[in-house]
């Protein structure tokens, strides 16, 4: 039974810290200045700021403020300031026992799918969203379902047509997050368990051919043998070689998945775009494909 945190209210506190590269106080305003408008207090984490080369401190300080904010009862949400490299540095190192038992909502994408994944396997929601560094580069429709989100508004997509879709009709838990990085987490305490799930996938700046690598990784640990369907975001900026490899990112997810029948909806908002709506991941949702249009609509 998954845990679904408290969903926030006027008032109440959200933490910006750094997981993984750095952040600094000045590039941390419109964020804050995001929520202050809606009535929100924020806290910055002891990692804005710092500068560790490309990470926002040492292992251990991007671990202790995390934890710092994962223990403090005032805080009411974790909002991980960017992605880049360097959450699973310091993953191992958070206890995360009174979390399970008081949760909170803990926010981001791309390399946040560590947490993502890792929280996932300890039965608590998280919220795949934007992050502090979004805010002055993202779509308004992206800062809407962020709020929306948060508040605990209801999150129903409608997704046009894509002659690529898989019709059908599943419903299960919504797993997943950026496709490198739940292949880096295979066979680590954080690895994606799909097993009667619907999961997403969005990745960026990949070659074509790592793609089909990562996905036959998938395919050989079993994510795709009891898979309740599959939900491609942004695959964005893909790559070739001098050699093309001869299928683009929806081709060879779209080969790479054909003996399951499974529903696949492509083209959903969300990923390393401006468009990057919000996705509550570990509720329950049905996703719902057919030759019109796809349905992703919260349990």
């Amino acid at each position: 039974m998954i845990k679904i945190p408290s969903f926030l209210k006027k008032g109440d506190t959200v933490a910006i810290v750094c997981t993984a590269r750095k952040f600094s106080p000045e590039e941390a305003q419109p964020a804050v200045n995001l929520l202050e408008s809606w009535g929100l207090n924020v806290k910055l984490g002891s990692t804005i700021g710092l500068d560790e080369h490309q990470l926002g401190g040492k292992d251990d300080e991007r671990a202790a403020d995390f934890q710092t904010q994962l223990d403090d009862p005032n805080v009411k949400a974790i909002w991980c300031a960017r992605g880049g490299y360097g959450t699973v540095r310091m993953i191992d190192k958070i206890d995360f026992c009174n979390f399970v038992k008081n949760p909170k909502w803990v926010m981001g994408f791309s390399d946040v799918t560590t947490l993502h994944s890792h929280i996932h396997n300890l039965g608590v929601a998280t919220m795949h969203s934007i992050m502090a560094f979004s805010v002055p580069i993202t779509e308004q429709s992206s800062i809407d379902s962020f709020k929306k989100a948060i508040f605990g508004e209801s999150l129903n997509y409608t997704i046009p047509e894509n002659t690529s879709n898989k019709p059908g009709t599943a419903t299960g838990q919504l797993i997943g997050g950026n496709l490198s990085i739940l292949y880096s987490l295979l066979g680590s305490p954080s690895a994606v368990n799909c097993s009667g799930k619907i999961l997403f996938i969005e990745d960026l700046d990949e070659y074509l051919y790592h793609i089909d690598r990562i996905l036959m990784n998938l395919k050989r640990n079993g994510c795709f043998n009891e898979l309740k369907g599959l939900i491609v975001g942004g695959m964005t900026d893909m790559h070739d070689n001098t050699i093309p490899y001869g299928m683009d990112a929806t081709q060879i997810i779209r080969d790479i998945t054909a003996e399951y029948q499974f529903p696949i909806c492509f083209d959903f908002p969300a990923g390393h775009q401006k468009n990057n709506q919000t996705i509550l991941l570990g509720k329950e949702v049905t996703l719902s494909v057919n030759d019109n249009k796809a349905f992703v609509t919260y349990k």
